[in-house]
């Protein structure tokens, strides 16, 4: 929890500084709500939740002793008894949740969301059936700029966590291009769901994904090419696809004048190193069906887990909960993904270990009145502190504060108190500081 949490915390500053208002909803959703928007295999991971009651009877599909009335296949079956699900991702609940407070929200509408999401998947390295995500989206507005801000947010919360990046960005238009330019428009959406697998399947289960759909040993050849150019630099590889594999397509020109446009307004904003962290990758499809333009995907680099961050643009998602043309864009941090990257390259900083910065140390009944009185002050000031619940035994509590990793032991021993001194132990450096009571929180303060 404390891992999470620094990520949470590092997170949500970098949304609320870029002025994005925090929501929630609730854990479950109609099925009606959920079913479409993932595309075919992620309609088969929603988790769904049987109607509560007697869901058999209220069908009307069974007699008393729970035989079939009918015929019923598994969907129907599966339909009849469940009408809700657990949320899958954390923006089509947002979709719905637009559309349900139209007439109080003013677009453009700048949300984040923090919550867990659900998926029947095999649990594994990097695969959860449950995982936190957090979201942040934008709706209301055609803006480009808005496709960069998030590129700049995801930069920004990767840097601050210290988390080497490859952040892939791509245009759903371009690959709609690229599925005209091998003659089969009307296969994209079989094309893409192949090019989403590339990573985990390469680039002979791509081949054989596209000919059991029907794409021929031409088009695939032609495809495979487009995926393997390697072009040293973004601007390079987007001359290319205009030159070579575009030139004939509207579609795909159009996508990739707005993927140049993002790029620009990114080149404005940035310094040189966080652009370095940015890759156009044509390979990149994101499964997702409701994906409209911009497309984008973050990895760690040198740590196989998968994707840590993506996300990109919508723009009709709420027409199907009856509110048409509205376009949006966000992205998604996996928190948990996030937190075995940092725990397998070590990057947790290590304050985030303990709770509290400074022990008292409780040598008996005539003293610990004293030290209740000096945790009281410190905590007072905004810094954490405790106090040992035990007197006696000195070895003890030092040890404790060692293995809780306190970083710094106060000692108010009969003594010091005579005197109104204090002595404070730096349990990393050894060092001890011998001052007056008075000037105990303005050393604590000065103290990292």
């Amino acid at each position: 929890m404390a891992g999470r949490n620094y990520i949470f915390e590092t997170i949500r500053d970098v949304f609320a500084r870029y002025a994005y208002l925090p929501i929630e909803t609730p854990a479950m959703e109609n099925l009606t709500t959920l079913t479409g928007k993932y595309g075919e295999e992620g309609d088969k991971l929603l988790f769904r939740i049987l109607n509560s009651g007697d869901y058999l009877a209220a069908s009307g599909k069974f007699d008393e002793q729970g035989n079939s009335l009918g015929p019923l296949n598994t969907a129907g079956f599966t339909n009849l008894i469940c009408d809700k699900g657990l949320r899958y991702d954390l923006t089509v609940p947002f979709a719905r949740y637009v559309v349900q407070h139209r007439g109080d929200i003013v677009f453009p509408f700048k949300r984040y969301q923090i919550q867990p999401v659900w998926r029947a998947d095999r649990p594994q390295k990097g695969r959860y059936r449950e995982f936190y995500q957090c979201d942040v989206d934008v709706i209301g507005s055609n803006s480009l700029l808005y496709d960069a801000e998030l590129l700049q947010i995801a930069s920004e919360v990767f840097s601050k966590l210290s988390i080497p990046v490859t952040i892939r960005v791509n245009h759903r238009r371009i690959l709609a291009g690229i599925a005209e330019y091998l003659g089969s428009p009307e296969k994209f959406r079989e094309m893409t769901t192949a090019i989403d697998k590339f990573e985990k399947i390469g680039a002979d289960g791509v081949n054989r994904e596209l000919k059991q759909s029907g794409f021929g040993d031409e088009a695939i050849q032609k495809l495979l090419a487009v995926l393997n150019v390697n072009a040293e630099h973004a601007t390079e590889m987007m001359h290319w696809l205009e030159a070579e594999v575009l030139s004939g397509s509207e579609t795909g020109l159009s996508g990739l004048q707005e993927l140049k446009t993002v790029f620009g307004y990114l080149e404005c904003q940035l310094p040189a190193d966080a652009l370095k962290t940015f890759a156009f990758d044509p390979a990149l499809a994101r499964g997702l069906s409701y994906y409209t333009g911009t497309i984008i995907e973050v990895k760690a680099n040198g740590v196989g887990i998968g994707s840590i961050c993506g996300g990109g643009r919508y723009d009709d998602l709420t027409g199907v909960f009856g509110m048409p043309g509205v376009s949006g864009t966000g992205i998604s941090f996996g928190a948990d993904r996030i937190y075995d990257v940092l725990n397998e390259m070590k990057l947790f900083p290590p304050a985030i270990e303990t709770s509290a910065r400074v022990l008292v140390v409780n040598f008996g009944k005539q003293e610990e009145a004293f030290a209740l009185k000096t945790v009281s002050r410190i905590r007072e000031a905004g810094i954490a502190a405790e106090i040992y619940p035990e007197a006696g035994n000195l070895k003890k509590q030092f040890s404790y504060a060692d293995h809780r990793k306190i970083p710094l032991v106060l000692i108010a021993g009969p003594d010091e108190i005579s005197r109104d001194h204090l002595t404070l132990k730096n349990m990393k450096s050894g060092e001890q500081i011998h001052m007056h009571n008075k000037d105990l929180i303005a050393i604590l303060q000065k103290i990292e």
